[in-house]
Order: C-alpha cells, then sequence, then structure tokens
C-alpha cells in the first residue's frame, strides 16, 4: 500500500456523525469514507488523481 498523508483535520460534531453513520453503513473506518467522498467530489469535477512526484507531498 502507498504511503498516506496524515495531517489533523477538525471538523463540526455533527458532520463528523454523519461521516460516522455512513462509514458503518458501508463498513468503513470514518477516515476511509472520508477519503471515499473527497476522490467522490474530485471525481464529479472531473479532477483526475495523478501520481504526487517525489517530495512535493510534504506540505
Amino acid at each position: 500500500m502507498a504511503d498516506k498523508k496524515a495531517f489533523a483535520l477538525r471538523l463540526d460534531p455533527a458532520l463528523y456523525a454523519a461521516i460516522a453513520r455512513l462509514a458503518n453503513a458501508d463498513l468503513r473506518s470514518a477516515n476511509a469514507e472520508i477519503e471515499f467522498l473527497l476522490r467522490e467530489a474530485l471525481r464529479a469535477r472531473g479532477i483526475r488523481l495523478d501520481a504526487v512526484p517525489e517530495g512535493e507531498n510534504d506540505n
């Protein structure tokens, strides 16, 4: 599995609760659900995920 960028994310408690309910229904962790939802949102906007060149994901 590829390394993943770790960072802190502050969410409204109601938003987190809704994501946690979705995650539970989809048999995913809340973190995996957030990643899934972000990928869906990018795909809906026509944004492709390209490989990140070495050293560019250090921020």
